[in-house]
């Protein structure tokens, strides 16, 4: 199976989504603590602040909004294998499946709350990786 897209441009996705990922807020309600395991004081946090656009979204939503269509799909799709929808042995089906989200490819991927590791599990799928590829290992 040969990809559209390039490896190269997987790995900018996952490096980007590791940064996005890394300062994602902690949805499990569990308080803050501070290195000594004591609860954080976040009164003095404004909503403004804790509703503050994650810095790394704006630049992973440009590298997915840059990509062809068929590239979004793929991306897609290696996230479903990646995950475990799919199979490697089922790409047709994982692209099938893919190409119905390529019209909000943008808010499909970054709603995948592992998104960065199950496209290292989909590249591991088809033996690529983003080994030696940037800063990316």
């Amino acid at each position: 199976m040969e990809l559209a897209i390039a490896v190269e441009s997987v790995c900018r996705i996952i490096l980007r989504a590791r940064e996005y990922e890394a300062l994602q807020p902690d949805d499990d309600g569990d308080e803050l603590l501070d290195s000594e395991g004591e609860p954080v004081d976040t009164d003095h946090i404004s909503e403004d602040d804790e509703d503050a656009e994650n810095p790394a979204e704006s630049e992973l939503r440009a590298i997915i909004d840059d990509l062809a269509d068929d590239e979004q799909a793929e991306v897609i799709a290696l996230a479903l294998v990646g995950r475990g929808s799919f199979e490697a042995e089922e790409w047709a089906d994982a692209m099938t499946a893919a190409s119905e989200e390529i019209f909000d490819a943008g808010n499909w991927l970054l709603a995948q709350p592992m998104l960065s590791s199950d496209l290292e599990a989909g590249l591991a799928a088809f033996d690529l990786s983003c080994d030696g590829v940037g800063t990316v290992v």
